[in-house]
């Protein structure tokens, strides 16, 4: 259904856009979602930060997270089903 709106119908949305919500109104969303998305970028590069200085920690936790997986994990087979 969006595949076929091309440049005429994206120019007549952002006149009907400004039309009903006024200039300022639209300057100042786009000012917030250019701060919203500043603010993305800020906090996925503090995470990849965190998690490369505790990559150590992070490698011990997993290991051990396995490892009880591996324990729910286990064959019930009885004997006489087991050979194939």
């Amino acid at each position: 259904m969006l595949n076929n709106i091309g440049l005429p119908g994206l120019l007549l949305i952002a006149v009907v856009v400004l039309v009903l919500f006024g200039r300022g109104k639209v300057s100042s969303l786009m000012g917030e979602v250019g701060k919203g998305i500043s603010s993305f970028k800020k906090g996925v590069k503090e995470g990849s930060e965190e998690v490369e200085s505790s990559g150590h920690e992070l490698s011990d936790d997993l290991k051990r997270e396995e490892a009880r997986r591996d324990e729910k994990l286990r064959d019930v087979t009885p004997e006489d089903q087991n050979r194939l």
